[in-house]
């Protein structure tokens, strides 16, 4: 397709994911799908369009004024209809040609293909015979921005025009679905965490005290681009020095210092799928003492959740057994008494000081993708792996953070190209 870097998943895929959220839904369902808006900065400018991933899961098109509306009948039959910005002269000459309808076609497996203009119409006939509405809605436990999204502009006037309709969210179901990764998924999400990994191990030895974190920004977003990622998967987080203790640094503004660490969380996106990495280096391209022992402890958690991760075990117990093992590093470095982890055995708490977020969440078509709320593992899913150490005190923090596959016997590393061994680190950084 000539609008897209990347190579497509096969219309098949969505074919598959739209019948399966049909045979989910009762008969008379309607479902709503609209793409993400181009968000304006200021005067004439607008941001990168991202697109709205259910939309994406369902339809593959990945294009600003897209609706899908899927009509439900019995025993999961259903009737699609896929909406299209129309390209006109003026857009052809200031941004460029818009997907065909049949290009449409080729990339979603949707036959009917209108403009967008026919949205209120198609609804107005819909309605005429629809018992329930089910909107794709964000309802993230995790969401706190503000900013109404097109889903939510168009819901509120949907409900406005037809208070009486039975309305729906699609959040739960595709939050199930979305967890379990297609085959033709996985192919993207290799090629982000691939992309991911080896844009990171390429700037390794180019790194040194005096340089700044912009730097280190700018040669990893050339290392992504080169290999066809569109952009970092988020804002990409550098963090020297004291900076490490900061969960979401994103300034990336400061000169890094002989001693620093160097605290990486970083991702490239590819076919709308992202990769997800942090690794922490030192500046000088040796760990001190004291910095390697905080990182092997790290990266012993890191090894230990990895062990645990199989399918059948729930999440939220694999997340208390990996705050019981960061316990017993942290009384090794003695950052913690043994006194104070015996009094909470079970579920040692007290780690949060130092450990204050969750080992592990889902990724996909969202760095911090949807699923249920306390999941069990299962094959197919593909999850982060990050335990992290944080001492401000001694200006000191330590993340290490993989993507992996659960397989019916363990979980694949699908960023093995970057390295994690203290030695190999060193290695890469003195070469």
């Amino acid at each position: 397709m000539k609008t897209l870097r990347y190579t497509p998943i096969p219309a098949s895929f969505y074919q598959t994911v739209r019948d399966t959220l049909a045979s989910r839904l009762p008969a008379g369902a309607l479902v709503v799908a609209h793409a993400n808006d181009v968000y304006p900065t200021n005067a004439d400018g607008v941001m990168q369009h991202h697109q709205n991933a259910d939309l994406h899961y369902l339809t593959g098109i990945d294009q600003e004024e897209t609706v899908l509306l899927m009509r439900v009948g019995e025993n999961g039959q259903h009737e699609d209809t896929l909406l299209l910005r129309e390209t006109d002269e003026r857009i052809v000459i200031w941004e460029g040609a818009r997907l065909t309808q049949s290009e449409a076609r080729d990339i979603s497996g949707i036959e009917d293909v209108r403009w967008t203009r026919e949205y209120q119409s198609l609804i107005a006939e819909a309605m005429q015979s629809v018992k329930y509405v089910y909107w794709e809605r964000d309802h993230h436990p995790r969401r706190y921005t503000y900013v109404q999204t097109r889903n939510e502009r168009m819901f509120a006037a949907f409900q406005a025009n037809y208070p009486d309709a039975d309305m729906r969210s699609l959040y739960p179901l595709l939050s199930e679905m979305r967890l379990v990764k297609g085959e033709p998924e996985l192919v993207q999400l290799r090629k982000a965490c691939k992309t991911t990994g080896e844009g990171f191990a390429a700037i390794l030895p180019h790194i040194k005290p005096g340089m700044g974190e912009w730097e280190m920004e700018a040669l990893l977003s050339c290392e992504y681009t080169r290999r066809r990622s569109r952009k970092f998967s988020f804002l990409p987080i550098i963090a020297s020095g004291a900076d490490t203790c900061v969960l979401h640094y994103i300034s990336n503004h400061k000169v890094c210092k002989d001693g620093d660490l160097i605290l990486f969380d970083i991702g490239a996106e590819y076919g709308g799928y992202a990769g997800d990495m942090s690794r922490t280096v030192p500046a000088s391209g040796k760990f001190s003492p004291r910095q390697k022992a905080v990182y092997e402890a790290v990266l012993a958690v890191h090894r230990y959740a990895a062990s645990i991760m199989l399918p059948g075990v729930r999440k939220a117990d694999y997340e208390r057994r990996v705050r019981v093992r960061m316990a017993q590093e942290l009384v090794k470095l003695g950052l913690l008494t043994a006194e104070q982890v015996r009094q909470q055995a079970d579920d040692p708490t007290c780690v949060r000081k130092y450990y204050m977020h969750s080992v592990s969440h889902s990724l996909g078509l969202d760095v911090h993708d949807v699923c249920p709320a306390d999941p069990v593992f299962a094959v197919g899913q593909v999850w982060t792996i990050e335990p992290g150490i944080y001492i401000p005190e001694e200006n000191t923090g330590v993340r290490i953070e993989t993507d992996v596959l659960i397989h019916p016997d363990g979980v694949e590393d699908l960023i093995p190209d970057a390295p994690l061994e203290v030695a190999d680190i060193e290695r890469l950084m003195q070469g």
